[in-house]
C-alpha cells in the first residue's frame, strides 16, 4: 500500500489512470441514481429515436433509452469482470503456490491440467464450455476461469520454485516453521506483487473476451444492460441505427483504454526489478 500511494504522488502517469480509474468504478456504482430512465423499460412509441436531448444515446427498438443502459452495463461489464479476475487469481494462484512449494505429485497433477488446458486455444475452448453449461453470465464466467487460471498457476509455480530456495525460506524451515507459516508468511507475500501486476494487465482483455461471450450469446441473455449484449441487439441494425452499437462499442474501448493504460503505469510503480534499480 505504502508503494502505491509514493506512485500516486511521484508517477504522473498513475496518478492520471487511477482518477480515471475511480471515474469509471464511481460511474458504475452510481448508475441507478445518474440514470435518467429505467433501462429496462420498454416504450414502443419511442422505438428506434436517434441520440436527441431526452435521449443522449437514442433508444434501440424497445424503445429503452440507450444511455441508461450503457451507464447500468458499466456495473454489469465491470462489477462482473471484476469478480471474475479475483476467481482466477485466487484459484490459479493458490494451485500455482501449492505445486511449487509442496512438488511431488500435487505439482504433477496440476501442471498436468494447466497442460491440457493451455494446449486448446483459449477462446475457443471457452466458447466450448459456455455452449455446453448454456448461455449466461455465471456460464460464461466459470468458461473464462477453466480457461485462464493455468496461466496464472504457471506462473505461481515458477515464482514459488525460485522463492523457496531463498536463505530465509531455508532458515524458516530449519527453525521448525510449519508449512502454513511459511507460505503466508515467505511465499505469498513476495509472489503477489507480480501476480497483482499480472492480474491488473489482464481485466482489459477479460473484460473483450467476457463481452465477446455475450455478443455471440454465450454470455449475459437479453433484456441484461450488458455492452457485449447491446452490441448483439444493435448488429442487426447497423444501418439504420448505427448508434446501437457506436456507443456500447465506444463504452467498452474507452473502458479497455483506461485499464490497459492503469495497468501498465501500475507494473511500472510495483515491478520489483524496476525497484531494485532504482
Amino acid at each position: 500500500m505504502g508503494t502505491l500511494m509514493i506512485g500516486f504522488k511521484e508517477n504522473k502517469a498513475f496518478r492520471l489512470f487511477t482518477i480515471l480509474m475511480f471515474l469509471l468504478i464511481a460511474i458504475a456504482l452510481t448508475a441507478p441514481f445518474i440514470a435518467p430512465y429505467d433501462p429496462l423499460e420498454a416504450v414502443m412509441r419511442n422505438a428506434n429515436m436517434p441520440p436527441s436531448a431526452a435521449h443522449l444515446f437514442g433508444t434501440d427498438k424497445l424503445g429503452r433509452d440507450c444511455f441508461s443502459r450503457i451507464l447500468y452495463g458499466a456495473a454489469y461489464s465491470l462489477g462482473s469482470v471484476i469478480i471474475l479476475i479475483a476467481m482466477i487469481f485466487v484459484v490459479g494462484t493458490t494451485l500455482g503456490v501449492l505445486a511449487g512449494y509442496f512438488g511431488g505429485w500435487a505439482d504433477a497433477v496440476i501442471m498436468r491440467l494447466s497442460d491440457m488446458m493451455i494446449s486448446f486455444p483459449g477462446m475457443i475452448l471457452a466458447i466450448a464450455i459456455a455452449g455446453i453449461l448454456g448461455g449466461s453470465l455465471l456460464n460464461a464466467m466459470i468458461a473464462l476461469l477453466c480457461v485462464t487460471w493455468a496461466k496464472y498457476a504457471r506462473l505461481a509455480r515458477g515464482l514459488a520454485l525460485k522463492i523457496k530456495e531463498c536463505d530465509f525460506v531455508l532458515a524458516a524451515v530449519v527453525s521448525g516453521g510449519n508449512h502454513l507459516h511459511i507460505l503466508l508468511t515467505h511465499i505469498v507475500p513476495n509472489i503477489l506483487p507480480v501476480m497483482v501486476i499480472t492480474a491488473a494487465t489482464d481485466v482489459g482483455a477479460i473484460m473483450m473476451e467476457l463481452a465477446g461471450l455475450s455478443f455471440l450469446g454465450f454470455g449475459s441473455q437479453p433484456p441484461a444492460p450488458e455492452w457485449g449484449v447491446m452490441l448483439n441487439e444493435g448488429r442487426q441494425q447497423m444501418q439504420t441505427a448505427p448508434w446501437l452499437m457506436v456507443f456500447p462499442g465506444l463504452a467498452i474501448f474507452i473502458t479497455v483504454v483506461v485499464i490497459n493504460l492503469w495497468s501498465d503505469s501500475l507494473r511500472d510503480v510495483m515491478d520489483p526489478r524496476k525497484a531494485n534499480k532504482e
